[in-house]
């Protein structure tokens, strides 16, 4: 196993940095989520969305470390862009099974910056949440999904359905007939949605079936595992700043025996979402079998965020949650990363589950 960076990564990581803090800087009191699509179009522009994916479909080569090296820097901001859903989810599973043609009609405009793509997909171990039967012109879809990642702002779906030979991916237009999207807001935002599908007819030609379900949801939690990690280390880095300026009884927070215990172990959480992060990547990107390596990746995700992100505000005190400060930010992007795709309980079902199956 290889954790060095490779070229390309740094090189991507470097790149998005600059275009992500330029951004930053000029907008310190944005609202939380929602869509900034200057950002997204400079990004684009930059060439950041087409190096993440493979050149037979328009991109530079590069693949699943390079999109978690750019997703850490995006989790570093809390940039509003929808790279995890778009690019590394919807993007990446039709590179990986569409037809000619499904990727010149979803994941070119993508690519070019024009269109947004959304995964309606089950948590594991979920019923997936929609159903699909066959009909006379094609599939017809039922079903709802709530919370969608970026579902807001999305131009199509990517829904996970239930068909009588199994799992299938179908790809759904926004405008179709009998599709509704609801806007939620969730605890970092107003990006999400609820999808709601009432007799949707989809054409033969719009399923990815096989494979599809599961090497989206991994690639999805991986990639959220990616922006985790860049939202806690940021959200350390910020509070161990705060520990050493801010001063009580004449002397550094920082120098208080119970302040430096809760960042060591914050340090400690955050070193182990990177360990866990990068080797399910790099088993990934070897193709190598990695359910196990992604769950873990995963439970790391969750647990360490949430006692990351609460070491963070109970050091900086009452400022951690004023909304002029940006701390907050990081703290709600930390929580809804814990439940999403799956929080820690559910991994280690998952987990134990593969490891009674192999026992057996």
């Amino acid at each position: 196993m290889d954790f060095t960076i490779t070229e390309a990564q740094g090189d991507l990581a470097g790149l998005a940095k600059q275009v992500l803090s330029d951004w930053n800087t000029k907008h310190p009191d944005r609202p939380l989520g929602g869509f900034d699509r200057e950002l997204w179009t400079a990004m684009c522009s930059a060439g950041l969305v087409d190096a993440a994916l493979p050149n037979t479909v328009g991109g530079a080569g590069f693949g699943v470390l390079e999109q978690c090296s750019i997703l850490t820097e995006i989790g570093r901001t809390c940039a509003p862009v929808p790279f995890l859903s778009s690019v590394a989810g919807a993007a990446s599973v039709l590179a990986e099974f569409g037809t000619p043609e499904q990727i010149e009609r979803w994941l070119i405009p993508v690519v070019r910056g024009t269109a947004i793509l959304s995964p309606a997909i089950a948590d594991a171990g979920d019923p997936a949440p929609f159903t699909a039967q066959r009909g006379q012109e094609g599939w017809t879809l039922a079903g709802s999904q709530t919370a969608i990642l970026d579902g807001a702002f999305a131009d199509a779906f990517l829904c996970e359905a239930e068909t009588p030979d199994g799992r299938a991916i179908f790809c759904v237009p926004r405008t179709a007939s009998g599709v509704t999207v609801s806007e939620q807001d969730v605890v970092d935002g107003a990006d999400a949605a609820q999808l709601e599908l009432e007799a949707v007819t989809v054409r033969d030609t719009e399923i990815l079936a096989g494979a599809a379900p599961t090497w989206l949801r991994q690639r999805l939690t991986l990639g959220l595992c990616a922006q985790q990690l860049g939202t806690l280390e940021a959200a350390l880095e910020m509070t161990s700043d705060y520990a050493r300026t801010r001063e009580q009884f004449g002397k550094p927070i920082g120098s208080f025996q119970a302040v430096r215990q809760r960042l060591a172990d914050a340090y400690i959480d955050v070193e182990a979402v990177r360990l866990t992060l990068w080797q399910a990547a790099w088993q990934i990107s070897a193709g190598e079998p990695a359910a196990d390596a992604v769950a873990t990746a995963k439970f790391w995700a969750a647990e360490a965020g949430h006692r990351v992100a609460h070491t963070a505000v109970h050091i900086h005190g009452g400022v951690g949650i004023d909304l002029d400060y940006p701390l907050h930010r990081y703290f709600v992007a930390a929580k809804r990363a814990e439940f999403a795709f799956g929080g820690a309980t559910s991994q280690l079902r998952t987990l134990g589950t593969r490891l009674a199956e192999e026992l057996v």
